[in-house]
C-alpha cells in the first residue's frame, strides 16, 4: 500500500518525555524504493540467482513492529518482566525472559526463527531498596550512619548511568540519568540557590526539600544522587527516586549471579519446545494488523523435518568381566565397574580452599583414605600419600599455588581442589 504522502518528503515534529524536560525531534519520511515480494518468490523457486536481502529486511521490520511496541527490544530479542513472580539475581538485578525473532530464507520457503532467551535487567524499585541490595543491607533501618567511602564507591559503580524517576511531584514523574553519588549526605550537601530578591545563597538539599515541598527527609544521613549534566549540580535525595523499569544490565554479572542465571534459564529440549509454542500462541502473528497488511501468514506449528537418530556408542569396561554397556539418554553406570585402561597415580596433591574450621585435618585424612579406596575399586589406583596438602585462602592464591605445584613437583599427575561452595575461587 503506498504512503499517503506519495513520493514527497514530509517532515514531522515529535515530542517525547526527556530527562528532566520534554525533547522535540524532527522526523523526515520519504519514499526510497519499491520492495518486491515477487522477486523473493522467484529466488526461492530458483528462478533468480540471488536472494533479495532488502526484501527480507523489510519483512523483518514488518514482523518486529508490533512486538517492539509491546515489549522491551534488545538487539533481535524482545523481553518482558515475568507476571506474578520475579526472578531475582541479587544486587538489584533480575532475570527477564523473552524471545529471539528473525525472518530467514530456507531452501523452499521463508522461515520465522523463534527461540526463548533471557537476560539481566535492573529491578524497578525505590533507590533506597536498590542501595540495600547492592550493599547487602537487610533493611535500611540498620544503616543509621552515613555510608563509608568504600560503600559509596560500590553504590556509585552500580547506579551511575541508570535512569531514575522522581516521586515527590505527584503525577509528574520526571526521569533523570544518574551521573554521580555525592560524598556528603543530604543534610550537608549544598548547592547555590537563587532567592526571589536575586541573591544567591548556599542551601542544603534537606533544607530545600523541606522548604519547597514540605518534605522532611527520613534519611538525611544518606547521600544524594547527582543527575543530568554534572556541571549543573542537580541533586536528589535517594528516598524520592525509583529505578526506572526496563533498563538492561550491560555490566558483568558476579559469579553468584551467573550461576543463578544459569539455573533460572536451564531447560530440557521438550520444555524449550513447549515454551516456544506458547510464545507463538501469545505473539498471534496472524492477527497482527501490520503483518496482515502485507499479506503474510505464519503457521502456528513448528516445521517438521526428517532426521536421523544415531545409536550411542557402546562402552567397554575393564576388570575381569570386560562388560559392555550401552548408554541410555547419554548416561551410563560406573558403579562396581572398572576403567578399561586405568593408570596408576603416584604423584598427586591436595589444595584445600575451605577454612580449617570447616574442613579439619581429620576430615581431610578421612577423605583421602576414601578417595584412594574408590580409585582402587575403579581400576585407577591413587598410590601413597599426597606430595602436597595445604590450606589456601581466596581467589588470589589460586594461580601462585598452581605455579608452585607445577615447578616444585615434577611429574605431578593430579591436583584435588576442595572448595567451600560456590565462591569466587570456583569461577
Amino acid at each position: 500500500m503506498p504512503l499517503p504522502i506519495g513520493r514527497d518528503r514530509v517532515e514531522l515534529e515529535v515530542t517525547i518525555p526527556g530527562e528532566g524536560k520534554d525533547r522535540s525531534f524532527k522526523v523526515a519520511i520519504k519514499w526510497v524504493s519499491c520492495v518486491s515480494l515477487q522477486a523473493l518468490h522467484d529466488a526461492l523457486a530458483g528462478r533468480l540467482p540471488n536472494i533479495p536481502f532488502e526484501t527480507i529486511q523489510a519483512l523483518d521490520v514488518v514482523m518486529r513492529h508490533l512486538p517492539s511496541m509491546r515489549y522491551t527490544p534488545v538487539g533481535r530479542s524482545f523481553f518482558t518482566p515475568s507476571e506474578g513472580c520475579s526472578n531475582p539475581l541479587g544486587g538489584g538485578r533480575e532475570v527477564w525472559f523473552g524471545f529471539h525473532q528473525s525472518v530467514r530464507p530456507s531452501l523452499w520457503k521463508m522461515m520465522l526463527n523463534i527461540d526463548v532467551s533471557a537476560t539481566a535487567f535492573y529491578k524497578a524499585q525505590p533507590v533506597i531498596e536498590f542501595m540495600c541490595e547492592v550493599l547487602d543491607f537487610k533493611s535500611i533501618e540498620e544503616q543509621q550512619k552515613p555510608l563509608t567511602d568504600s560503600q559509596r564507591v560500590k553504590f556509585t559503580k552500580e547506579i551511575k548511568g541508570l535512569k531514575v524517576e522522581i516521586t515527590h511531584c505527584g503525577q509528574m514523574k520526571r526521569k533523570y540519568r544518574v551521573c554521580n553519588v555525592t560524598r556528603r549526605p543530604a543534610s550537608h550537601q549544598t548547592f547555590p540557590l537563587q532567592q526571589e530578591n536575586g541573591q544567591t545563597i548556599e542551601c542544603t538539599v534537606a533544607q530545600y526539600f523541606k522548604d519547597k515541598y514540605k518534605l522532611v527527609l527520613r534519611y538525611p544521613h544518606l547521600p544524594c544522587l547527582q543527575v543530568g549534566q554534572e556541571q549543573k549540580h542537580t541533586y536528589l535525595p535517594l528516598e524520592v527516586c525509583n529505578i526506572v523499569a526496563g533498563q538492561r544490565c550491560i555490566k558483568k554479572l558476579t559469579d553468584n549471579q551467573t550461576s543463578t542465571m544459569i539455573r533460572a534459564t536451564a531447560r530440557s529440549a521438550p520444555d524449550r519446545q513447549d515454551e516456544i509454542s506458547k510464545l507463538m500462541r501469545s505473539a498471534n502473528f496472524n492477527n497482527d494488523p501490520y503483518v496482515r497488511e502485507f499479506g503474510v501468514r505464519v503457521r502456528d506449528d513448528m516445521t517438521e523435518v526428517n532426521g536421523r537418530v544415531l545409536q550411542a556408542p557402546s562402552i567397554l569396561y575393564g576388570g575381569r568381566n570386560k562388560a559392555i554397556a550401552t548408554p541410555i539418554q547419554g548416561v551410563w553406570d560406573m558403579r562396581n565397574k572398572q576403567f578399561h585402561t586405568g593408570i596408576e597415580i603416584k604423584v598427586w596433591a591436595i589444595a584445600c580452599f575451605a577454612p580449617q574450621r570447616q574442613c579439619t585435618e581429620l576430615l581431610l585424612k578421612a577423605f583421602t583414605d576414601q578417595l584412594r579406596k574408590i580409585s582402587r575399586d575403579a581400576g585407577m589406583p591413587i598410590q601413597g600419600q599426597p606430595c602436597f596438602c595445604k590450606y589456601a585462602q581466596g581467589a588470589d592464591s589460586v594461580e601462585p599455588m598452581f605455579k608452585h605445584l607445577k615447578y616444585t613437583y615434577q611429574g605431578l599427575q593430579l591436583v584435588v581442589v576442595i572448595l567451600p561452595g560456590k565462591t569466587p575461587v570456583y569461577g
